[in-house]
């Protein structure tokens, strides 16, 4: 009896709505505003938190990295605080010291820089340039599809040359052969030896695609690096060593290497994968609050919406109600036919809100080459609190028409 109230209630406040098409419509876009706002976002951090748990799943859970410091806030390698300053910076000796472990199976050091590579006069824009050795692959994924990887001669005295990738390549090379080209890292001459397909779902956003590796030392050697923010060391565990296991030996090691006393502090960070992931949760946790509140004003503003366009429409509705009363209908009958029709105002808004949200959520995920899928906890959500905010903001104008006179409303012309 009830479900068939509701159901009656609902057709009537869609026949409602149909007759005032434009104030229903506009008390409408509040609440879409709201809602799309939300879903965009959720469908973009729920994908760049897919991939990055996919490329974590590619260098393996155990996988870490030493750094000259860690910091959640952004560091300016021009003036970095004095606790970054007194810090030596890491070196190759280190990260060799780090691979003869007996815990260890790959330890070597890395750096990245933003270049553009060109190849008579075709340029890419910037991308990731990374300085590292042959076991890249081993840490990031991916294969070698065409050519080599660097020799120790190469590595060891940082020649110029670069494994590019497929991508990259591409867009200045075209269908050309690749290897064997000379092409321009950054304004700088190398050799291509070989061509490079990352790993599908490595996590790669706007301006941090992969371009090309080149050996370490000739990144250090004709590149400027912030070795404070870009310059780390890639550890990874044998098969059956735990991280905590892995990095208590490396903090050993590196201890006895920088020749600190009992009492001296670390002067290096460690940073595993559970910490990244729970930094970008705790930046993208901000930003996502800060889009909630955001999109909170707007579904405030539908929610007044809804309560105004509800006032007029008891106002005008006047004598029908009159005549409901006389025919012995109750105020909690009334009340219930006016909030069905404010949660059926505001629950269309919340239904195009995600429709919308997912869209443009959807279209940047594939704008940044990223696989998102469908947050469906935030959908049930988004449209329950849009439906709730039609009940609130309605619960007045239908308490005013529950409790008018019937006399009076059939005298209302």
């Amino acid at each position: 009896m009830f479900g068939e109230r509701i159901r009656n209630n609902v057709a009537v406040a869609i026949d409602t709505l149909r007759a005032n098409k434009l104030r229903s419509g506009l008390t409408i876009l509040g609440v879409v505003m709201g809602v799309s706002t939300v879903m965009a976002m959720a469908a973009i951090v729920q994908g760049i938190k897919q991939q990055i748990v996919s490329t974590i799943e590619i260098a393996g859970p155990t996988t870490f990295y030493v750094m000259k410091a860690f910091s959640q806030t952004p560091v300016d390698p021009q003036n970095p605080p004095k606790w970054i300053r007194v810090r030596p910076d890491l070196s190759d000796t280190e990260a060799r010291r780090i691979k003869m472990l007996p815990e260890i199976s790959y330890s070597a050091i890395w750096g990245q820089v933003q270049a553009r590579l060109e190849y008579k006069g075709v340029r890419t824009q910037n991308l990731i340039v990374y300085g590292a050795d042959d076991g890249f692959p081993e840490i990031y994924g991916g294969d070698l599809v065409d050519g080599r990887w660097f020799t120790q001669d190469e590595m060891k005295s940082g020649a110029a040359v670069a494994v590019l990738e497929e991508g990259a390549a591409r867009k200045i090379l075209g269908g050309a052969t690749v290897l064997e080209k000379q092409v321009h890292v950054g304004g700088r001459p190398v050799q291509v030896i070989g061509l490079y397909q990352k790993a599908s779902n490595i996590f790669e956003p706007p301006g941090q695609a992969t371009g090309a590796i080149v050996p370490y030392l000739m990144l250090d050697q004709q590149f400027t690096l912030d070795k404070t923010n870009a310059v780390y060391i890639s550890v990874k565990p044998r098969k059956g060593v735990t991280t905590e296991a892995a990095q208590e030996a490396v903090t050993v090691a590196l201890r006895e290497e920088r020749r600190l006393r009992p009492a001296d502090k670390n002067t290096f960070d460690m940073i595993t994968q559970d910490q990244i992931l729970d930094t970008f949760n705790k930046i993208t946790g901000v930003f996502f609050l800060v889009m909630i509140i955001l999109s909170s004003v707007g579904l405030m503003v539908g929610g007044i919406g809804v309560m105004a366009i509800m006032m007029v429409s008891v106002t005008n509705r006047t004598r029908e109600i009159g005549v409901r009363k006389a025919m012995g209908a109750t105020q909690r009958e009334i009340m219930l036919q006016f909030l069905v029709e404010a949660a059926t105002l505001t629950g269309i808004g919340g239904l195009i809100g995600v429709l919308v949200g997912l869209g443009v959520g959807r279209l940047a995920t594939a704008l940044m080459n990223i696989h998102a899928g469908i947050p469906v906890t935030l959908t049930l959500i988004a449209v329950s609190v849009s439906v709730g905010i039609g009940i609130v903001f309605g619960i007045l104008p239908a308490r005013r028409a529950a409790r008018m006179d019937p006399i009076e409303a059939l005298r209302h012309e």
